[in-house]
């Protein structure tokens, strides 16, 4: 396999990325699942840029960054499943507007987490820019097994919440977790730590929209057995 640079790996995570509007909050996502059939999608992303608009009931409105194609989800056209705990969602639609990648992203294993001193990098759109999705990069602080989160050696500026978070393994290119929260170093001048949520909701929604095709398989195949009795 050819080496993967930094900027490789940019080129292949922003074909999944988007840009979450509310009425209340903007901040970034990523296509993380499909169904088996490709027609229904999962776009990832922090509890907290979504949670407000999910209770109220309010549009939510994805743009694709490479395309530039939005849709906007009612309450009616959507189903959020939100981990406040870990800060972590999924947008859950039919995938009839937006022109995704075929396939989606490789995910850390929910069981496993990166050790501290590894390099890792996120995209987003943040409030200082936020037209343009920008790269950050930094280092694994520490693993906090509590909350399962990450603490990062790097910034995360508003925005960029939700957005995908990835290392360069020997194997590609893969997710870690998505952009949470930033905890500002209030003792002094010098640097916070940026919050990286695990990826453990993530991966148990893609096994949910696997199963999902899975059953409606098995209701086909339970209907023609039905029709042939």
């Amino acid at each position: 396999m050819a080496e993967i640079t930094w900027a490789k790996a940019i080129e292949t995570i922003k074909s999944y990325v988007v840009k979450i509007n509310t009425p209340g909050v903007s901040g970034t996502g990523f296509l993380c699942a499909y169904t088996e059939s490709k027609k229904v999608c999962g776009i990832a992303t922090a509890a907290h840029v979504v949670n407000k608009s999910h209770i109220w009931e309010e549009p939510i409105q994805i743009e694709h960054f490479i395309s530039g194609e939005t849709k906007l989800l009612h309450a009616s056209d959507r189903g959020v499943f939100l981990d406040l705990k870990l800060d972590t969602a999924v947008i859950i639609f039919a995938q009839d507007k937006i022109t995704f990648p075929e396939d989606s992203l490789t995910f850390l294993s929910e069981k496993k987490y990166l050790a501290a001193g590894n390099e890792i990098g996120w995209v987003g759109f943040p409030s200082v820019s936020p037209n343009n999705l920008c790269f950050f990069t930094g280092r694994i602080s520490c693993w906090v097994n509590d909350i399962r989160t990450y603490l990062v050696d790097g910034v995360a500026i508003n925005g960029v919440s939700g957005g995908p978070v990835f290392y360069i393994s020997k194997d590609g290119i893969k997710v870690i977790g998505s952009v949470s929260a930033y905890l500002p170093n209030r003792a002094g001048a010098t640097p916070g730590l940026a919050m990286v949520s695990h990826v453990e909701q993530y991966q148990k929604v893609i096994k949910t929209l696997k199963n999902m095709g899975e059953a409606k398989k098995k209701e086909a195949l339970l209907k023609k057995l039905k029709e042939k009795d």
